[in-house]
């Protein structure tokens, strides 16, 4: 009978992950198919059209490229703004650590579409932004932040800024502070206790949550929408005016592919670099 437990237990397991499975391969496996296949074939039969048509044009890589930029601009801002947040957060306890956890996750509890209307109403011509400004006198005259490009940089940020916080904290949780202590007592500098010792066992982290805000900077739609300016078209909004205004299914489904293939393989590589132990060469 025991002998006989294990195989039940795992037949039972493989029932239960029917279920899941099946609706993750109808109503996401089967609609990315579907996208791919009409980006290759096209809606008259032609093969790879969509792709000649969205290559041979210099617009879409310079989206493509414009992407890229934003992805990497957000990333960055909030790896520099969530490090020093996710370590101060690690040193609290109790109810201060408890305040912390809770405001970190407050954003979570309020619309992207809210927050990015909130930054839309703050970065108007009469809006706060411009009228502190005017008041210390630093500018004469209201800038114009929704056509620079400034506040889907700003929205971007605040909205991203949590996926980076929460993989970051997880990892710095699990860092033995007596090994500081032990680098202090022979003799290391706090900058050197950092380099040497803190930075490198929270890169776990920093990978994760730099990957996380990458991939979904690439596809975010909201708050570009709403906060980008003249000449600040992403992918995704590339991909909403050809298949929602313009009807250009092939078009629309290429690009997609395209930004699907970029993710994919932004993820292997980070699943390649967190595979190579630290120090390792790769043949």
């Amino acid at each position: 009978m025991r002998r006989g437990r294990p195989w039940s237990l795992s037949a039972g397991y493989r029932l239960w992950m029917l279920p899941p499975a099946a609706f993750m391969a109808l109503f996401f496996i089967w609609p990315l198919a579907r996208v791919v296949a009409t980006s290759l074939v096209g809606t008259q039969g032609s093969e790879l059209q969509a792709y000649r048509a969205l290559f041979g044009d210099a617009v879409f890589p310079i989206v493509l490229g414009y992407t890229l930029r934003i992805a990497l601009l957000v990333t960055l801002a909030t790896l520099l703004l969530g490090y020093p947040v996710a370590w101060a957060v690690t040193t609290l306890r109790g109810r201060w650590r408890s305040l912390a956890l809770g405001l970190i996750l407050l954003p979570f509890w309020t619309s992207a579409v809210i927050r990015s209307y909130a930054w839309l109403v703050i970065f108007q011509r009469r809006g706060p932004f411009n009228q502190a400004l005017l008041v210390t006198g630093l500018i004469d005259t209201p800038l114009r932040p929704l056509n620079s490009g400034l506040a889907l940089d700003v929205g971007m940020v605040h909205i991203m800024l949590p996926f980076m916080l929460l993989p970051l904290l997880s990892v710095m949780w699990r860092i033995d502070p007596t090994m500081l202590r032990a680098a202090s007592v022979l003799g290391a500098k706090p900058w050197r206790q950092f380099v040497h010792v803190y930075l490198p066992q929270s890169l776990p982290g920093i990978a994760a949550g730099s990957v996380l805000v990458f991939i979904t900077s690439l596809g975010f739609y909201i708050t570009p929408a709403l906060l980008g300016g003249n000449g600040t078209v992403m992918v995704s909004l590339l991909i909403y005016q050809q298949a929602s205004r313009l009807l250009n299914w092939p078009l629309a489904s290429a690009a997609g592919s395209v930004l699907l293939v970029v993710t994919c393989l932004l993820f292997l590589l980070y699943e390649r670099a967190m595979r190579t132990p630290p120090g390792a060469v790769r043949a």
